[in-house]
């Protein structure tokens, strides 16, 4: 989906759009020593001036990223403590050293430099041979480094991170899969960080990447989630250790397979992470997985320098169970004694150990979650919201473009609050957004469906809107959405399309609709057949509609133009 700018246009800023202020905030609460980094996937289009580019202006880039971290602080008493540069894509050289001088220039010192959010080449050559570059770059960032780094990146000294991994459907082989890149970034690669794409599946799970998330929230309608499997395997580092812990440089490869890091704050403790994950049971979405074996196996570790005064370590265990699904994660068991600075372990396969000198480990009773809920069969919003806490309505899922809560001061009557389409220039983009504007909602296994909305187009001439129904992608695949489109057009003309390209025409004609006056439109679908109603008249009917026979229903633009919508309503 996509997220709104806190600049739309150039002239623009506002620090209270989107969830992430409220993201952020909620995760300082949980621990105020949690490590915020930005990375921008899309700009705006008045950065690049009309170009898919954003460093052939790159002071105007730089300042747009360094008021986000400006405005953090100002609004929200955020600090970013990373940024990055351009999600998956191209870097400049120049552009990333701009960006620390314009850091710096207004007192972000303090701020660090990821690079590049992609591969580990070329950045890390250029870094060797450039030297002004690896002087203000202070991380490189792979994605998906498949456990594995390059020469080049270790001989620039640089921390190395896998700054975006694990993308992989949040099962147990999910967990696995989490499990093994954990400790096996650093065991081969050296990475000192691995980050999780993403954090919570919240959002609708047949979009692309569904349920790609440690753990799962995706009806806001019901307040049903659940903690999943890969929760736990997280919590097995990250409870006995913390930002700023140094890894122990052993060879953390276990003889019959299998892995362990060890983890210590320099004042004494000592965290050791276990995992002996067997290779069908860990496989990530990317990259493939080379084959290897895991063999149950007994392991002696010994402790030597200021370690070898140990004399006992807590016991964390998870368990994978692929055979009858009875996994057991995260439990405590008795504690390991250690004897003369060594103690042995019995290891099976698909196992994560956590043996540590800390004793704050805990493993959450929490109250069970509301059952869950398919979205309502009938919803309606009217969008008259005086305060919103956000700048979206719920439940929409914008995919291209950002519809957001709009006051329209002009209209006396009827329309004061709306739903207003914002983004009128096509974003620098990061993947194949539409040509066209979009926001999903409702249940994607919907068949037959009635939806109405007051609709007001803004734009005279060539601008348009539309409703849908039966919508069956986004995300990534938005391009090649298909449905049932009913549109409306200023020119007064409508029609009815099987996709959102506008390509695949199934009724046509006239309809008198103009810019700058509300209309209603209303598209109802039952079985194979389709019929639409402008102001409650019929104006279309029997248009024979083969598939998809599913989806979600929607509302968007003909292109990145102003528009607004009332009074939404699907049963």
């Amino acid at each position: 989906g996509t997220e709104p700018s806190h600049m739309h246009y150039e002239n623009d800023e506002n620090y209270f759009r989107g969830y992430e202020w409220w993201l952020m905030k909620e995760a300082k609460k949980r621990n105020p020593n949690i490590k915020l980094i930005g990375l921008p996937w899309a700009f705006p289009g008045w950065i690049g001036k009309g170009e898919n580019w954003p460093y052939d202006y790159p002071d105007i880039t730089a300042y747009y990223i360094v008021s986000w971290i400006l405005g953090a602080k100002q609004y929200h008493d955020l600090d970013i403590d990373y940024i990055g540069i351009w999600n998956e894509r191209a870097f400049s050289s120049k552009y990333i050293k701009l960006l620390r001088y314009t850091l710096d220039k207004h007192g972000l010192e303090q701020v660090r430099i990821i690079a590049s959010d992609r591969l580990w080449e070329p950045i890390s050559f250029v870094m060797m041979i450039d030297s002004e570059l690896h002087g203000v770059v202070d991380v490189i960032g792979a994605h998906y480094p498949g456990t594995k780094t390059v020469p080049n990146a270790i001989l620039t000294g640089k921390k190395l991170w896998s700054s975006e991994d694990y993308s992989t459907f949040n099962n147990d082989v999910g967990a696995g899969c989490w499990a093994r890149i954990l400790n096996q970034n650093y065991v081969n690669g050296n990475m000192t960080s691995t980050i999780a794409w993403n954090l919570v599946a919240s959002y609708y799970e047949e979009l692309p990447f569904g349920r790609c998330g440690l753990m799962t929230a995706q009806e806001p309608w019901s307040g049903h989630y659940k903690v999943e499997s890969p929760i736990w395997i997280t919590a097995h580092t990250t409870q006995f250790t913390q930002p700023g812990w140094s890894y122990l440089q052993v060879d953390g490869h276990l003889e019959g397979g299998g892995s362990f890091v060890a983890l210590t704050d320099g004042l004494g403790n000592l965290t050791i992470i276990i995992e002996t994950m067997s290779h069908n049971h860990s496989k990530c979405i990317r990259p493939p997985l080379p084959n290897f074996s895991v063999v149950p196996q007994r392991a002696t570790f010994y402790l030597r320098g200021s370690f070898y005064m140990v004399e006992t370590l807590q016991v964390w265990h998870s368990r994978l169970d692929f055979e009858y699904g009875n996994s057991s994660l995260f439990q405590q068991l008795h504690p390991v004694k250690v004897w003369k600075g060594r103690f042995t372990l019995d290891l099976n396969v698909d196992e994560v150990y956590t043996l540590t000198t800390l004793k704050t480990g805990r493993k959450c009773g929490c109250p069970e979650p509301p059952p869950s809920q398919p979205f309502p069969s009938s919803y309606n919003d009217d969008f008259n919201i005086r305060n919103p806490p956000f700048s979206e309505a719920p439940n929409f899922a914008d995919q291209t473009g950002v519809f957001e809560y709009f006051v329209n001061a002009s209209d006396p009557g009827d329309h004061v609050f709306t739903l207003r389409q914002v983004v009128v220039q096509r974003p620098i983009t990061w993947v194949s957004d539409a040509d066209q504007t979009i926001s999903v909602i409702g249940n994607f296994k919907w068949v037959n469906m009635t939806v109405t909305c007051d609709i007001y187009i803004e734009k005279p001439r060539d601008g348009g809107v539309f409703i849908a129904g039966r919508v069956d992608n986004g995300g990534i695949y938005v391009r090649r959405t298909k449905g049932v489109f009913f549109w409306v057009f200023a020119d007064g003309t409508y029609r009815v399309t099987g996709d959102l390209a506008g390509r695949e025409i199934l009724r046509k004609g006239l309809a008198g609709v103009r810019d700058n006056a509300w209309h209603t439109l209303t598209l109802n679908i039952q079985g194979t057949s389709a019929s639409g109603l402008l102001n409650g008249y019929p104006l279309w009917e029997n248009v024979t509609i083969s598939k998809p026979g599913n989806g979600w229903a929607a509302l968007g633009t003909r292109s990145f133009e102003f528009a607004q919508f009332d009074n939404f309503h699907v049963e």
